[in-house]
């Protein structure tokens, strides 16, 4: 495998069709080598796969591993005692949950990972951050859940952290006055999880009549669309609403999960998820798992480079989606761009905002 520093030395979206192309097949099959030998299990999926990576020509070809399969089994391809962190997906109360273990290998990628991603949007400089959540999420330091994580990856960004939700979900209006005050006339960098932003950002906001001034804001947010939907709330209008509450209008949604931190997909000013360099996204058709053309609706299959201590490289989710294009995006940004349209049916609800309950 390539060192890693050498691979986070790469830009986000810097490499075309040919080049990353060859990168991602070169790599993951060096990753599933390595896989192979240090995780029994993952070995023996590739047995009952019947797979000869030395015959593969396309990272394709390599098999992928359900994503519901880190809710059922301890996988993990380092030694016990090199690992760092155990991170836990998102759950509603009796669900499963998967667990990914991290050694600081792979933690520190995937954190370099995520700040390049984002930098590319926000810039290098660190910002006043407001966090539309609660300080409690990340009291452990050895554990964390999905959101979590999240809060924790993306307070890389900030110079100064305000939780903007108190340990019972209420909202500081006070609290965040005082801190627009303190950074008037700064970019402010805002991130959360789209259904506790409406919940109780939003919602809270138009309850109280109060109209903060972020019109110089940069949201990021992230999570499950599904309890919106429910209350017919498109992305379109989730934007708009914020715009005119808080006169924010620099907002980016993204597409992530904790068995591939770091590597997410943010979207582009076009309204595009795009796959950055360390990452790609092929589309499978639910019938037979080949790969969809181009435009065509299907399951989201997602790759990475970073997952190192545990057999991540390679998952097949339970998400949706379709390629809108690669490396032809108005934004300029190269790799391949898409669209996701929600779980599948039958599918456990997932997402950090859809997973969310709070009595």
């Amino acid at each position: 495998m390539t060192d890693m520093d050498a691979l986070l030395a790469l830009a986000p979206y810097g490499l075309d069709r040919e080049a990353k192309q060859a990168l991602l097949t070169r790599e993951l099959l060096a990753l599933s080598r390595h896989h192979a030998a240090g995780c029994p299990e993952y070995a023996r999926m590739l047995s009952a796969w019947g797979t000869d990576l030395d015959r593969i020509q396309s990272h394709e070809e390599i098999p992928f591993l359900p994503v519901r399969l880190f809710k059922e089994f301890s996988l993990k391809s380092v030694p016990q005692e090199q690992l760092y962190r155990t991170m836990t997906s998102s759950g509603t109360t009796g669900q499963q949950v998967s667990r990914i273990y991290l050694d600081r290998e792979t933690s520190t990628a995937q954190s370099k990972a995520l700040s390049k991603i984002v930098a590319s949007f926000l810039g290098n400089s660190r910002l006043p951050m407001i966090i539309l959540d609660s300080s409690a999420l990340v009291s452990s330091r050895t554990q964390f859940s999905a959101r979590g994580a999240g809060i924790l990856g993306f307070s890389i960004f900030a110079r100064d952290r305000f939780f903007a939700l108190d340990e019972s979900m209420a909202l500081d209006v006070e609290g965040l006055k005082a801190f627009l005050s303190r950074h008037r006339g700064s970019p402010i960098f805002l991130f959360g999880f789209t259904f506790i932003i409406w919940q109780h950002f939003y919602q809270e906001l138009l309850r109280l009549g109060e109209k903060p001034d972020l019109s110089a804001g940069i949201l990021i947010h992230g999570g499950g669309w599904k309890k919106l939907t429910s209350q017919a709330v498109s992305p379109q209008g989730f934007k708009a609403a914020l715009g005119e509450v808080c006169g924010i209008t620099q907002i980016h949604d993204y597409y992530g999960m904790v068995e591939q931190t770091g590597t997410i997909y943010l979207e582009c000013e076009q309204g595009h998820l795009h796959a950055p360099v360390w990452s790609d996204v092929t589309i499978r058709d639910p019938w037979d798992f080949s790969v969809a053309p181009m435009g065509q609706r299907g399951l989201i299959q997602v790759s990475s480079l970073l997952p190192r201590s545990y057999p991540g490289h390679i998952l097949l989710t339970e998400d949706e989606g379709s390629l809108l294009g690669e490396d032809d995006c108005p934004c300029g940004r190269k790799g391949k761009y898409f669209t996701v349209f929600g779980r599948v049916a039958r599918a456990e609800v997932r997402g950090c905002s859809d997973t969310y309950e709070h009595t």
